[in-house]
């Protein structure tokens, strides 16, 4: 099956960016205010969605969160600080792995993330690797936040279907979710739900899909 892949489309969080959802966690105990995040996490959740399809802003979002958890006074630079503990790091390798992938196929990032990573993400790509962005590292990458639809919204996937003219046989979608999955699945998408202990550049020799490697749709 993997002989008839043109196109790949890559997630980002946990498949490329290794995370940490716990981390943020940790840093809200150390100011105090787990047990009010606790307490509201329905309404945080609403407002992360909202931030995350690009519905509100960075500025917006701050302030609505400082509200909700009674820390007007923590600084925008500390609360991104806290906001982005969950993201560790893009190893190198994965950059390299992607560079031989770009050789053989089609490649795409598509993301659910916000306004505040995706700053940290890029100046990450620009120092560590001299990508400006990363539709110089992938044929076109796409954020939630820019695009306002979000994983596992179909329509999302439709959407870089018919903006790449890409046909769902062709296309191999790499995710750690199993929702957003599904979702490719339901449009004749090919996937391959990685674990978090998987590397992703080991689904690849010299570029090019393992011959071995068992995909769904």
């Amino acid at each position: 099956m993997s002989e008839k892949i043109k196109n790949i489309i890559f997630d980002l969080g946990g498949v490329i960016l290794d995370i940490d959802e716990n981390m943020a966690i940790h840093e809200l105990q150390k100011l105090g205010v787990a047990d009010r995040y606790h307490a509201h996490q329905d309404e945080f959740r609403a407002l992360d969605d909202r931030f995350e399809r690009g519905i509100i802003s960075a500025a917006t979002f701050r302030k609505r969160v400082k509200q909700l958890f009674e820390i007007p006074k923590l600084s925008d630079a500390d609360f991104d600080y806290v906001w982005n503990s969950v993201l560790l790091d893009i190893p190198r390798e994965r950059i390299h792995a992607l560079e031989e992938v770009k050789e053989h196929y089609n490649i795409f990032l598509m993301s659910n993330t916000n306004e505040i990573h995706y700053d940290l993400y890029v100046r990450d790509l620009q120092l560590r690797f001299g990508y400006k962005q990363f539709d110089d590292l992938f044929d076109k990458s796409y954020f939630s936040f820019d695009v306002h639809l979000m994983k596992p919204d179909p329509l999302f996937f439709e959407y870089i279907l018919e903006h790449q003219g890409l046909k769902p046989n062709e296309t191999l979608f790499i995710d750690d979710s199993r929702k957003n999955i599904e979702a490719a699945q339901s449009l004749g998408i090919h996937t391959y739900h990685i674990r978090r202990d998987e590397l992703v550049r080991t689904l690849f020799v010299n570029g090019i899909l393992r011959r071995d490697l068992t995909l769904d749709v």
